[in-house]
């Protein structure tokens, strides 16, 4: 798997993009190589967990996490566009209450690297998108926890025009000030 790792303004947080090789009767690349991940990003990092979604155009999922059982997530869109965001939410943390966002879309094949410690949402920018995670942790419905997507205080740009279309969850979500969070442990 030959792939360029891309540090964002949150150094855990990354931009992997795989090289594809492409011709005219379509293209191939490694979507996940454990040993060249381990290589590119310093990071041993065990998945156990894939889950893939659909969504319509203007659906917003997020912002979640699990407050125990925390989840690493490497997500990627197959199809459609999504704008995809990583919030810091590991109190005492240098970047804490910052976000990063992400294009992702089945053009640019890129993936999102989402460490535990992070809250995570994205929004359909195509009129359909299909999403893929892969997760370090199981889903735990029991420790998971919902961030409201427009909290004032994380202030997040979401290209979005308009409210979003939320599940009944997401729309109960809290405010960053009341959520749960992490205490930062540096390695």
């Amino acid at each position: 798997m030959n792939m360029n790792v891309i540090p964002t303004k949150i150094p855990e947080v990354l931009v992997i993009e795989p090289t594809v090789y492409g011709d005219d009767r379509g293209f191939f690349y490694e979507s996940f190589n454990q040993r060249t991940w381990r290589e590119k990003t310093g990071l041993d990092t065990k998945f156990v967990q894939d889950n893939h979604s659909r969504s319509i155009k203007g659906v917003l999922r997020g912002l979640h996490y699990q407050i125990k059982q925390p989840q690493g997530k490497l997500v990627r869109a197959v199809v459609g566009e999504v704008f995809d965001v990583a919030v810091d939410i590991r109190k005492g943390s240098p970047t804490y209450g910052q976000w990063v966002g992400e294009y992702l879309s089945a053009e640019n094949k890129k993936q999102f690297w989402v460490p535990e410690g992070f809250a995570h949402g994205f929004v359909v920018l195509s009129e359909n998108a299909e999403f893929l995670y892969r997760t370090t942790d199981f889903w735990a419905q029991q420790h998971e926890r919902c961030i409201i997507w427009n909290d004032p205080t994380l202030g997040i740009d979401w290209p979005v025009d308009g409210e979003p279309v939320l599940s009944s969850k997401d729309a109960q979500g809290v405010n960053f000030q009341e959520a749960e969070i992490f205490d930062y442990m540096p390695d």
